[in-house]
């Protein structure tokens, strides 16, 4: 994961965040327009669970990178295995 480049990954999370921009945008104005905070509470969720969408796609991937070698398809090493863990922890931290 240490560039995506133009990689369908990367296309993927790029239309991903787009989509929770657009949402956080349209909760604004929702919050502007003096919308019932029932909706806007629908929308907030909605939002976050696209961003957890994000966030574990990005999981996916970065398990990936870290527990198969590419350029041999060899399985992990035990150092491959723990940045997995590493970086799924850390991001399990942030989700609630």
């Amino acid at each position: 994961m240490e560039e995506y480049g133009a990689s369908p990954e990367a296309t993927k999370l790029v239309n991903r965040l787009r989509r929770v921009e657009g949402q956080a945008r349209g909760l604004q104005r929702m919050i502007e327009d003096g919308r019932p905070c029932e909706e806007v509470f629908t929308q907030l969720a909605a939002t976050k669970a696209a961003l957890d969408r994000v966030g574990m796609l990005l999981i996916s991937l970065k398990m990936r990178e870290c527990l198969v070698d590419e350029d041999d398809g060899e399985e992990a090493t035990r150092e491959g295995v723990e940045r997995a863990l590493d970086a799924f922890l850390k991001y399990t931290r942030c989700v609630k």
